[in-house]
């Protein structure tokens, strides 16, 4: 049996031909994804997306009748090689048009539209928050379907063939439903009974054989009676509790372009997370010299500005976290984004609240550090403060990554480095 889904998406193309395409070209729609994102804003992220890919691997697969054996050719007008000459290969690169090109490769590029779901899941694809250990399984449950026994009642697509099958077999067994094999023994007998001349024989053959066709007839090869359908049920799975905090510093030192940096960055984590996992918590945490608690449309859009105390973020996470995440029942995440400037007297304090407070109970911090496009020939900058302060906490033992950022389309790869699943595993 065929089974052919004719579903139709939104642009009224096969459903299947789309997802056998994106299937095929993974990995070039990946890459083209990640280099988009170096060009959208913030507030585009959740919408389609053009992504172009090499037209290479387009066509489907097909097969051809092939010529075989040994041919001479003889192929007129040539006055330059006769047979037994090796040719050279051709020099590679090239090009359609009346003039060909000196050198060079390329290839032509295919473009299509991701809609909003393809896009995320292919970003999202192979992102996970590292060491989700299930500390204590969350009150609230969400429900997944499960396999619940067989039922004589269902939808078409739940029909357990090899169970509908073996009970037709049953009943055409129990109600003496003739073989193929009998028809044709007894069709054999017939003609032979017909050619040797014996009519009676042939009559009382004939009239066995009609009486046979009427069983079949009568008896189906599969009844409504004998289809069984596959039972699902809707089950209570529990849920691990998560909490993230999103650390943004927004002082002074932090222009407009290290800002936009930080917003993209905590963009792509506030959409994997709300994708990837039902029950993670959110704690967005703005700091000058001063840290406060706000909400989504605050952290991203406010333009407040001051000072630089990176500890008042620190103790603001950890005092959340004693009222409201106990430590036994949560796992906790924390993401920072700062250019690395702070007060030089704030530097033990940041080691104190890092090292004895968030990182002994913290499954994963990620410090993305962020500054200026570079300048071509120009020095690089020397490690910030803030920098050098977490670099001496760096242990094995210790969940902390550090990256820097310094263009939108780094953005994309640090994220990716940094909730990659092999370094979740």
């Amino acid at each position: 049996m065929n089974i052919i889904d004719r579903r139709l998406n939104p642009k009224g193309k096969s459903l299947p031909n789309r997802q056998r395409l994106l299937q095929r070209l993974k990995g070039q729609v990946r890459q083209a994804v990640a280099q988009s994102l170096s060009g959208r804003r913030v507030a585009d992220i959740k919408s389609d997306q053009a992504v172009p890919v090499p037209a290479r691997g387009m066509s489907e697969p097909s097969f051809e009748k092939g010529d075989g054996g040994i041919r001479d050719m003889v192929m007129p007008g040539n006055q330059h090689f006769i047979k037994g000459d090796r040719i050279s290969r051709p020099p590679p690169g090239g090009g359609a048009g009346r003039e060909g090109a000196d050198g060079g490769e390329g290839e032509d590029e295919f473009s299509f539209t991701l809609t909003q779901e393809e896009f995320l899941n292919i970003f999202f694809e192979d992102l996970e928050l590292p060491d989700m250990v299930k500390r204590r399984l969350k009150q609230a449950t969400v429900t997944q379907p499960a396999r619940a026994g067989i039922s004589a009642s269902g939808t078409p697509q739940c029909i357990d063939l090899v169970r509908s099958m073996r009970n037709g077999l049953a009943r055409r067994i129990a109600l003496g439903r003739p073989r193929g094999g009998e028809l044709q023994q007894l069709e054999a007998r017939l003609a032979a009974a017909e050619a040797a001349g014996d009519a009676a024989e042939s009559a009382r053959l004939a009239e066995e054989l009609e009486a046979l066709r009427r069983k079949c007839r009568k008896i189906p090869w599969i009844d409504p009676f004998d289809i069984r359908y596959r039972r699902y049920e809707q089950r209570p799975q529990p849920v691990a509790q998560a909490v993230m905090f999103c650390l943004m510093d927004v002082s002074g030192s932090m222009n407009e372009h290290m800002k936009d940096l930080a917003k993209r960055f905590f963009m792509l984590l506030y959409l994997f997370l709300h994708r990837r996992y039902e029950a993670v918590d959110i704690v967005f945490i703005r700091h000058t010299h001063e840290a406060r608690e706000v909400d989504e449309e605050t952290f991203f859009r406010s333009r407040e500005t001051g000072g630089t105390v990176v500890s008042t973020a620190l103790d603001a996470a950890l005092e959340i976290i004693a009222e409201r995440y106990p430590v036994e029942s949560w796992n906790i995440y924390l993401a920072q984004a700062s250019d690395g400037d702070n007060s030089s007297g704030d530097r033990a304090h940041v080691a104190a609240a890092m090292s004895e407070g968030l990182l002994p109970v913290c499954q994963y911090f990620a410090y993305l550090e962020v500054d200026d496009p570079p300048v071509g020939g120009g020095p690089e900058r020397p490690p910030t403060e803030l920098w050098r302060t977490y670099e001496t906490l760096l242990r094995p033992d210790l969940p902390l990554a550090m990256r820097r950022a310094r263009t939108a389309a780094d953005i994309a790869s640090v994220f990716l480095d940094l909730f990659s699943r092999d370094k979740a595993a």
